[in-house]
């Protein structure tokens, strides 16, 4: 039994992502047209459909929303009962659907027509009503579902949410849409954390362990000890970040020096430490951490300390 599931796990794979492939010859003129359609259009993308292809129709209108492209959810069955009022005159309606000729996706085809909105399908037959109907098709037809009974929606379904993804992903682009622009939409979450959350805004809930040159080696020991990030940033007077001692540091001059008595910061600092911007990205001071290898990243403004943070930061916020 275990080789038959893999057995048919893999004909499934196989299948779909033929589905997928064949995709390539569906990228032509009509597809071009309907994102150039998009992009220029001064109303939303109302998408529709019924059955699985409405679920479908789901996943896109989050997908081009998340991205910057305004879209709305219309189920098919709803729209013949009222729903269809949410369509606006500058609105272009994308209808997905199989076979283009369900009853459900007939009847919106007539009231899309009858509001006078440009009609797209997303169609499996482009030899339906729907597709006869609609100012352009994009083609999803498909030769089989991976179904062994070749019924249930599954690389029709596959290849009609990967459709959705490339009229997503060229409107994004084309729309020049910024890493900045998604974090907008996405400001919750751990996703929103790594195209929002900024090293400042890491380094002010923690401690700010700092220590001068001429501070004896016992009251550094106290003041990383104290405030319990693995370190104590060197400063001058006027806050200057001149150098970092960690914990690290204090083992190795155990081990280098004789006499501990008269040692002062300076002695055993590291001097050039790795900094960042207080308005850095947290995912930047990550990246930061993993090319040289530390736990605690000096967070300096034109060289003058504003804080630290600790790899265990950037753990509890989800950013690593």
């Amino acid at each position: 039994m275990d080789q038959r599931i893999i057995s048919i796990a893999n004909r499934t794979l196989a299948i779909e992502a033929e589905a997928i492939n064949g995709l390539h010859n569906h990228i032509d003129a009509a597809f071009v047209e309907v994102v150039k359609a998009i992009y220029s259009s001064k109303g939303r993308l109302i998408i529709s459909g019924i059955g699985k292809s409405a679920i479908i129709a789901q996943k896109i209108v989050a997908t081009l929303n998340s991205t910057g492209t305004a879209s709305l959810y219309l189920h098919a069955a709803d729209a013949i009962h009222g729903d269809s009022g949410m369509i606006h005159p500058a609105d272009i309606v994308l209808i997905i659907s199989k076979s283009g000729e369900s009853p459900e996706i007939k009847n919106l085809v007539q009231l899309v027509q009858q509001f006078g909105n440009t009609l797209v399908a997303m169609v499996g037959n482009t030899e339906s009503y729907l597709a006869k109907e609609a100012n352009w098709i994009l083609n999803t037809t498909v030769t089989k579902e991976a179904c062994i009974h070749n019924l249930a929606p599954t690389a029709s379904t596959t290849a009609q949410m990967v459709m959705g993804d490339l009229l997503a992903m060229c409107l994004m682009e084309i729309k020049e849409f910024k890493a900045i622009d998604f974090a907008k939409f996405h400001p919750g979450g751990n996703l929103g954390k790594r195209l929002t959350l900024t090293a400042g805004q890491m380094a002010q809930v923690n401690p700010k362990p700092s220590v001068l040159n001429t501070t004896s080696l016992k009251e550094v020991i106290i003041t990383i000890s104290k405030n319990r990030l693995g370190a104590a940033v060197v400063i001058d007077e006027q806050e200057k970040v001149l150098g970092i001692i960690t914990d690290g540091d204090i083992r190795r001059m155990l081990e280098q020096y004789a006499s501990l008595q008269d040692l002062t910061a300076v002695q055993i600092a590291h001097t050039g430490p790795v900094t960042i911007s207080p308005n850095a990205l947290a995912v930047e001071a990550l990246a930061l951490m993993e090319q040289h290898d530390i736990s605690q990243l000096i967070v300096a403004d034109n060289h003058k300390y504003i804080g630290m943070i600790h790899i265990h930061d950037l753990m509890k916020e989800g950013i690593l």
